[in-house]
């Protein structure tokens, strides 16, 4: 009697979906799947390998022997290799050993549908299904208005490894104790949503989890899987939404991953030039095969199926983009029409987020994209990629060169810190401070600034200060918040004793008010993404570095003005012209001793007058903080 009994989860519909690359669930079929049949409980396996000619499952259940438990190839040429086998469950360690027709080549792969990995540095995939009860349907019922381009959104970017360390036992956190201490934490500072840096099966530490090869299963560095769906539905209990960073760029070469699955380029490009990322020393997936095209796909969409994720940020986009990414000549082919663009990889990415939108129409795609590649956040049906919102690259290196220079020269580079607004509403822009400007060399976010100790911080709230009302949704990494001196290590925590310090805490209290102050402030997100919800007062006084400017929202009566002095310098009496006459109320200074500032307010209504200045009929005189930003509504 054979040890594997024929069995199959798909039928011809699902075998001609997947053919044609249409199959976007694929989760359910592929993969290992505990079940009874005729009575035997055991697990069904399947396995896409269509240049083997053998394909056997080994594993803790039969020591490891070659040949034992041989899968059987289905007859319709699809390359799957399935079967049932008894008394294998829950817990067992797996893999597939593999028979290539190509050369004769062997090789002992990890399951790329795994719901469950061993603890790196182990390799093998672990037979799991959990029944996790979840507790979060009041936040699913109206995340689509905590999701909408016209809500709030304020980003978290978190690294589970690093952000908080157990001392005692020199551990990371596990997702249990991250339920409790993360979801408070960011509660208490006022986030709308947590991003966390890849928590998909990765092997190798320094690469931050972007180099995956457990695509369908959360690392088990910090626990179970249904221990993670454990801390998602806490995020969500609390009105906090999940953001996933997810990698459809790349993936490693090691032994047990995707690469030349079965003596093939099964999941990547044959083509060097389309296959392999020379920066990353990693292989390129191959995004005009219907395949793996259903493979990706069906991967984001197990993310927000089974894990209610509320968000994808996709990561390294613009190397998806164009055959030229970080190739010299002749390093790289060009389309069919003699263009720079990857035709494959722009029609995969269009159809992941129409699968997206219309399977989870509340959830967002982000792209980390840093060309000005255009339409990236249009919709498909106006010719564009389809991402809900892209990652503003030129806002954030602008900014950061700005805040970096002393006050005094910045009044020879105005043009950094108000370029932004000319092409701010050409697409739905996120405004990043990610791990990426806080690591090799680029210092912290705190360490940019400079002057004295006073002048860090208070460079550093007006910065944000800055961030929170430019238009446009907020990314922030951990760390940030409190104005973490080192740059970030991901294999240290964060250095949450600098809170001991008043600067410190301060800002932190700071951070925690600002995001209060844009959550409550409709005028800051209504029309984050729509040109008149802003609006220029002044942007070119460079000679004493002030900006001044209107942001709007759905009622007018509920207009800001937002004045940002750049400089160390008090300005009193300083005239900007307003577009309606009123009584001006300062509503928020980052320059209030309760952050760490100086306590220049404006502690009085400020009445309009009659008097043409900056092209408005109506001006006033105020009094400008150092280093300061200062926001007013009219009365």
């Amino acid at each position: 009697m054979t040890n594997v009994i024929s069995h199959s989860l798909f039928t011809d519909f699902d075998i001609n979906l997947f053919k044609a690359g249409k199959h976007f669930r694929l989760y359910e079929k592929f993969g290992s799947h505990p079940i009874t049949l005729n009575g035997i409980e055991g697990t069904y396996f399947a396995v896409w390998a269509p240049t083997a000619n053998q394909v056997s499952v080994i594993g803790d259940f039969n020591f490891w022997i070659d040949g034992e438990y041989k899968l059987e190839v289905r007859w319709d040429s699809s390359g799957i290799w399935e079967g049932f086998i008894p008394h294998v469950g829950k817990g067992h360690l797996y893999k597939y050993k593999i028979h290539s027709n190509n050369m004769g080549y062997i090789s002992e792969k990890a399951d790329p549908y795994a719901r469950r990995c061993e603890h790196p540095p182990q390799t093998a995939s672990v037979v799991w299904k959990d029944n996790y009860k979840w507790k979060d349907k009041e936040w699913l019922k109206k995340r689509k208005k905590h999701n909408a381009l016209d809500a709030p959104y304020s980003v978290y970017e978190v690294h589970l490894g690093s952000w908080k360390k157990n001392i005692e036992e020199n551990r990371s956190l596990s997702y249990f104790e991250l339920a409790d201490e993360l979801v408070s934490y960011v509660k208490e500072m006022n986030f709308t949503h947590v991003e966390l840096m890849p928590i998909m099966e990765y092997p190798y530490e320094p690469s931050w989890g972007y180099q995956i090869t457990g695509y369908f299963a959360p690392t088990s560095r910090f626990g179970y899987p249904e221990e993670f769906k454990y801390l998602v539905d806490k995020l969500h209990q609390n009105d906090i939404g999940l953001i996933l960073d997810w990698v459809p760029s790349h993936f490693p070469e090691d032994a047990h991953g995707l690469g030349y699955f079965d003596g093939s380029n099964l999941y990547e490009h044959p083509d060097k030039k389309k296959g392999y990322h020379q920066d990353w020393k990693s292989l390129i997936f191959n995004y005009g095969r219907n395949e793996v095209r259903s493979f990706l796909i069906s991967n984001a969409v197990f993310w927000l199926d089974q894990y209610h994720a509320d968000g994808l940020r996709v990561d390294a986009v613009a190397s998806m983009l164009f055959l030229d990414y970080s190739r010299e000549e002749g390093e790289w082919d060009p389309n069919e029409f003699g263009g720079n663009e990857n035709l494959d990889a722009i029609s995969f990415m269009k159809e992941l987020n129409e699968e997206v939108y219309k399977s989870f129409p509340d959830v967002q795609t982000i792209a980390e994209e840093s060309t000005a590649f255009t339409g990236v956040s249009k919709p498909v049906f106006l010719g564009g990629l389809g991402f809900g919102m892209k990652w503003m690259m030129g806002w954030m290196h602008d900014t950061l060169d700005y805040f970096s220079k002393d006050p005094i020269y910045r009044k020879y580079h105005q043009n950094d810190i108000t370029f932004s607004l000319a092409y701010a509403f050409t697409e739905n822009f996120m405004l990043p401070l990610s791990h990426d400007e806080v690591v090799y060399g680029k210092n912290s976010i705190l360490g940019k600034m400079p002057g004295d100790e006073w002048q860090r911080f208070a460079n550093l709230r007006l910065l944000y200060g800055c961030m929170f009302t430019h238009p446009g949704t907020k990314l922030n990494f951990m760390g940030g918040e409190f104005g973490q001196y080192n740059e970030w290590n991901f294999q240290e925590s964060l250095d949450w004793n600098l809170l001991e310090f008043e600067p410190h805490k301060k800002l932190q209290n700071y951070f925690k008010d600002l995001n209060k102050f844009y959550k409550t402030t409709p005028a800051l997100y209504e029309k984050g993404f729509e040109q008149d919800g802003f609006e220029w007062i002044s942007y070119d006084d460079h000679e004493n570095c002030v900006i001044s400017y209107i942001r709007k929202g759905y009622d007018s009566k509920k207009d800001i003005i937002v004045v940002c002095n750049l400089t160390p310098s008090i300005r009193e009496n300083y005239r900007i012209g307003i577009h309606k006459k009123g009584k001006l109320k300062e509503i928020f200074n980052s320059d209030s001793t309760k952050y760490g500032g100086s306590g220049v307010l404006n502690k009085k209504m400020i009445t309009s007058k009659k008097k043409s200045w900056n092209s408005k009929e109506n001006s006033v005189d105020i009094t400008l903080p150092p280093l300061g930003i200062t926001v007013f509504e009219v009365k």
